[in-house]
């Protein structure tokens, strides 16, 4: 069988490209990392627009009654501009857990949700603009207190939450968050890659551009490799049934691996320049170290898919 995206489903993602290029999202990811939250919530409201939070909610609540396929495609172009914010949280698994008119408000965009699942999701991403705190293990959290915890991804701020829950565990949900930061990983691997080739092309040494260099067409011919096997793993976990979890775990760590690699051959292509904080390259190694253990490390999903 041969799977191939709608018309509809690249015209959306070429959409959210085009968008997201235009919106400097390196500097929103910078503003929310210092704090500064008004520059992410515009862009959200612009996300809004084009439908993403309503992706996964049904027509009734105002939503798109849209598949997993349609989130992987959102959330790759989301992971490629290194978007900040409760995104996974508020878009993909929100929507499997809230009801009525708190899920028409987050489908126009007004609603923003985090999310905790312990053990492998301890901490709740952006507590601090959330309107609702989940814990698909105990409940919705009421009246949460959060405290403050330091990630290694500045971007990607992280809450210890405690309060009462109420309502019923949602574990399933779990599986939905992981297949979108699955798509993230890859989205970032790929931004990593388009950028180191075009620096491979730019740069030059001893007369040379780089990227002429066998050693390094090597290097990126790697990450080529380890992003296109990782893309039909993601792709068939989203359309998986009965084989859901184990399927979306093995989409995980596949594109982990893959944008580690591709974290790792950039950072080698760029040489010094990688490592100053004022290039972009920045933003996505310590995104796609902190994905790479968020909603579950490597280890966890190998022993799930083996199990």
């Amino acid at each position: 069988m041969k799977f191939q995206l709608s018309p509809e489903q690249r015209q959306f993602s070429a959409s959210l490209h085009d968008f997201l290029a235009g919106a400097d999202t390196a500097a929103v990811a910078r503003a929310w990392a210092a704090g500064d939250h008004d520059r992410g919530l515009k862009l959200w409201r612009g996300l809004a627009e084009l439908g993403v939070p309503a992706l996964l909610v049904d027509e009734e609540h105002g939503g798109l009654g849209g598949s997993p396929v349609d989130a992987v495609v959102a959330f790759e172009a989301l992971g490629y501009h290194a978007v900040p914010g409760p995104l996974v949280e508020t878009a993909v698994v929100a929507p499997a857990v809230l009801t009525g008119d708190r899920l028409t408000a987050l489908a126009e965009g007004d609603l923003l949700a985090t999310v905790v699942a312990p053990p492998e999701v301890p901490l709740a991403l952006d507590a601090d603009v959330a309107g609702v705190v989940l814990d698909l293990t105990a409940g919705e959290i009421t009246d949460p207190e959060t405290e403050a915890v330091r990630s290694i991804d500045p971007a990607r701020r992280l809450f210890r939450v405690t309060g009462a829950t109420q309502g019923t565990a949602t574990p399933a949900a779990f599986d939905r968050g992981v297949l979108a930061v699955a798509a993230q990983l890859l989205g970032a691997g790929q931004w990593l890659l388009d950028t180191s080739v075009a620096y491979a092309k730019q740069r030059h040494q001893y007369g040379r551009a780089i990227g002429e260099y066998q050693a390094v067409k090597h290097l990126l011919a790697d990450v080529v490799t380890q992003l296109e096997l990782a893309r039909p793993l993601l792709y068939g976990a989203a359309l998986a049934g009965e084989t859901f979890a184990r399927d979306v775990s093995a989409a995980k760590v596949m594109a982990g691996d893959a944008a580690h690699l591709a974290a790792r051959t950039a950072l080698q292509v760029h040489g010094a320049i990688g490592y100053t904080a004022e290039h972009d390259l920045g933003l996505r190694l310590t995104k796609v170290r902190a994905l790479a253990g968020a909603w579950g490390t490597g280890s966890f999903h190998r022993a799930r898919v083996l199990r």
